[in-house]
């Protein structure tokens, strides 16, 4: 990799979050999302679009018990598919213009250095893909289930209670480990120019100097998309730009010595 900007490795003053900050920035998303509410609902119907699309496949090949566990991975990849969302906060910020091809084809500072972390976000998918199907062949013992019967299968049987108390705390240390590196790493890759592990400490410092707060905000983000999913995904489709939006707003507070630093 290419040394990153020494500018913007000099200066890293911890900024100090308040319990509120989570609902600031979801107040600001909120803002954002009525600015131009088109073009960002729309950016969250194509999201939903994709989710029913993989949601329809798993049902037509007989694995509709994994729609669930396919659905939990909506939360995961948003970082990295909302890159539009930001870039649509950043230009609202600075008061310029665009259109939809420029969030469409957005214009990065790190290109690379963000497909690195897209390469990161997918193998973790797959780690937990790959786990899932190990635990349903422990403890189901069986070809996959239809969802229907799937879902009293967890919840009527030991054998189901231990396959759900299993894949949740897996996927849950799947989940705290993407978000951690991923929670600001994403929007700073669209804004600087700088190594994808760099950014990637960067954010997981500020989940471990601010636990509380950033655990308030993943529990929000889960919430919030499990809401969207519970209602057919229609949900998602403000729900997702929202938590953009809000994202954007969450990485300019937490690092504010970026927003006027040189990033050649």
């Amino acid at each position: 990799m290419e040394d990153a900007n020494p500018q913007l490795m000099v200066d890293e003053r911890k900024t100090e979050l308040s319990t509120e900050a989570p609902w600031r920035w979801l107040s600001k998303g909120w803002a954002d999302l009525w600015r131009t509410p088109a073009l960002s609902l729309s950016y969250g119907a194509a999201f939903v679009a994709i989710g029913l699309t993989i949601s329809f496949g798993l049902w037509n090949i007989g694995l509709s018990a994994m729609i669930p566990a396919a659905a939990g991975t909506f939360a995961l990849v948003g970082p990295m598919m909302a890159v539009g969302l930001y870039e649509m906060s950043r230009r609202y910020e600075t008061g310029l213009d665009f259109s939809i091809f420029d969030i469409i084809f957005v214009t990065t500072k790190s290109p690379i250095h963000i497909a690195y972390i897209g390469f990161l976000i997918m193998f973790g998918l797959l780690v937990w893909a790959r786990i899932t199907a190990i635990l349903y062949a422990l403890f189901a013992n069986t070809s996959y289930m239809p969802l229907s019967q799937f879902t009293k299968f967890i919840l009527e049987t030991p054998d189901g209670l231990l396959l759900l108390i299993f894949g949740t705390i897996i996927g849950a240390g799947i989940a705290l480990a993407l978000f951690a590196m991923t929670a600001f790493s994403i929007p700073m890759l669209l804004d600087k120019k700088m190594h994808a592990l760099e950014a990637v400490k960067r954010s997981v410092q500020v989940v471990k100097r601010e636990p509380g707060i950033m655990m308030h905000w993943a529990w929000l983000i889960v919430i919030l998309v499990g809401l969207g999913i519970i209602t057919g995904f229609v949900g998602l489709i403000i729900v997702f730009p929202l938590l953009g939006h809000a994202t954007w707003h969450a990485y300019r507070e937490v690092f504010p010595e970026l927003k006027n630093s040189s990033s050649v």
